[in-house]
C-alpha cells in the first residue's frame, strides 16, 4: 500500500469518526448542556467559531480560507516527503482533523466541541487528531530520541 493510500485511509477514518461523534453529540445533548462524567470531565455541546482556544472567534470565511491554504501546504509537503517513513500517519491525521472541523465550519458556522476538561477549553475528535498529528509529524521529522552513550 502506498503512502498516499495510507494517508487517505487515515484521513477518511478520522473524518468519519469525528463527524459521527459530533452528530451523536448534537442529537443527544442540547446545545449548552453539560453532562458530568468523572473527575470534573464533562460532555458538552458547544460551538467554537474561532480556532484553538476560541482565538479569532467569528473569523468565518477568513478561517475557512486559512484552513484550505494550510491543507494545500500540507499536501505539498507530503508530495515532497512521501518517501519518509511514517509521514503518511501525521499527514492523514492532520488532513482528517482539519477536514472534520472545516465541514462543521461550513455547515454549522462553527465547530462542535464536546469534551470539556477542567481548566481547558472544550475540544473534539478532530482537535485530538490535529494535536496527535503535529506531535507525530515532529517525531517523523526529528526521528526517535537518541540515547546518550556513557
Amino acid at each position: 500500500m502506498t503512502a498516499a493510500v495510507r494517508a487517505a485511509l487515515v484521513a477518511a477514518t478520522t473524518v468519519a469518526a469525528d463527524q459521527a461523534v459530533k452528530a451523536l453529540v448534537r442529537s443527544t445533548i442540547e446545545r449548552g448542556d453539560e453532562i458530568d462524567l468523572i473527575l470534573g470531565i464533562q460532555l458538552v455541546n458547544v460551538r467554537n467559531s474561532g480556532i484553538a482556544f476560541g482565538l479569532f472567534s467569528g473569523g468565518g470565511a477568513l478561517l475557512v480560507l486559512f484552513a484550505v491554504a494550510a491543507l494545500a501546504a500540507l499536501l505539498v509537503f507530503f508530495a515532497r516527503h512521501r518517501e519518509r517513513p511514517l509521514v503518511w500517519l501525521p499527514t492523514g491525521l492532520l488532513i482528517g482533523g482539519a477536514t472534520g472541523n472545516l465541514i462543521d465550519r461550513t455547515r454549522e458556522g462553527g465547530v462542535t466541541d464536546f469534551i470539556d476538561l477542567p481548566l481547558w477549553p472544550a475540544f473534539n475528535v478532530a482537535d485530538v487528531a490535529i494535536t496527535v498529528g503535529v506531535l507525530t509529524l515532529l517525531y517523523v521529522l526529528e526521528g526517535p530520541p537518541s540515547r546518550a552513550r556513557g
